[in-house]
């Protein structure tokens, strides 16, 4: 496996365990955070690394073509 393809795939699965803190985890009340802030920064976090995921498999291929 790639490096962009491994960032991708950790992205992904970790926008899906975010959205999922997001939707379901709501009602869970704990002492220092709240699960579903915390579910919303993992899906952005894990949006920003598909994205960089992507961003290198495109830049990859790009840049072997001009070589």
């Amino acid at each position: 496996m790639t490096r962009a393809a491994g960032d991708v795939l950790a992205g992904a699965v970790t926008l899906v365990a975010g959205l999922g803190l997001w939707l379901f985890a709501g009602g869970v009340d704990l002492p220092v955070v709240t699960p579903a802030k915390v579910g919303v920064v993992m899906m952005c976090v894990g949006g920003a690394e598909a994205l960089l995921g992507l961003y290198r498999a495109v830049r990859g291929v790009a840049s072997r073509e001009v070589v």
